[in-house]
């Protein structure tokens, strides 16, 4: 593949020129898989290239396997790095997704295990793109209830929350003691997006529940969907939901 630019040969599919400084993709979906990660490189509505990367998945130590995981997630970012995407999309294996993502600065989506990836990401690249927040994570929280239940985790699920890029408030809401208790530790949960698109944290503590609103930069039902999906897949990533 050559440059789009200029011309000059690139030596994958998709990569950034750095002849003329020039992204050649703008968009990256990711599927991964137990022994590989199948990437494809999107320009607006084309699919400008893929790269398939394999690993040999470690069985005989938990260690060796989280070594094996962390070095396999690194290949993709790697990867990933080279193309400069403005966005990137992944579904499939949990442990390497979540691992690929915590590595990369860019934004990036975990989308549904579609039959179809590539498909399903084309259909939804003309919906408008959701402002990006850049307030400081701690500057987001606001209203008139500062007390959060379930201590350092409660205050975890807040802070996974507001590091998202489209939430743009978290108003804590009153603590409603009435509940059932619960041995299970501190549960997040990102409820249904309301028309405008914003939602509901539900923490959980014991007999506690707290329920918090997030305004987010999402326009109505569908994108905050997009969002909600996004948050506990996060609120997962960080324990504090169950899998």
């Amino acid at each position: 593949m050559d440059c789009r630019r200029c011309g000059t040969p690139l030596d994958r599919p998709g990569d950034y020129c750095l002849t003329c400084n020039t992204a050649n993709c703008d968009g990256v979906v990711v599927e991964f898989r137990a022994d590989r990660a199948e990437l494809t490189m999107l320009s607006a509505d084309d699919v400008v290239g893929r790269t398939t990367i394999t690993t040999t998945p470690e069985t005989d130590a938990e260690e060796l396997g989280t070594v094996q995981t962390r070095n396999f997630a690194g290949r993709v970012a790697d990867e990933i790095r080279r193309k400069r995407p403005e966005t990137v999309y992944a579904a499939g294996e949990r442990e390497p997704l979540r691992e690929a993502r915590a590595q990369l600065h860019h934004e990036f989506y975990r989308i549904p295990d579609e039959e179809d990836l590539v498909g399903w990401v084309l259909d939804r690249r003309g919906e408008r793109t959701l402002e990006v927040v850049e307030t400081a994570p701690t500057e987001k929280i606001g209203g008139t209830h500062s007390t959060l239940i379930g201590g350092r985790p409660g205050r975890t699920a807040i802070r996974t929350v507001a590091e998202h890029p489209h939430v743009k408030k978290i108003v804590p809401g009153p603590i409603d003691a009435s509940g059932m208790g619960s041995r299970t530790g501190l549960r997040a949960k990102a409820t249904r997006a309301d028309t405008n698109g914003n939602v509901r944290l539900l923490l959980r503590d014991g007999s506690s529940v707290q329920e918090n609103r997030i305004v987010t930069t999402a326009m109505d039902t569908e994108t905050g969907e997009r969002v909600r999906t996004d948050l506990n897949e996060a609120l997962r990533d960080a324990e504090l939901q169950d899998a």
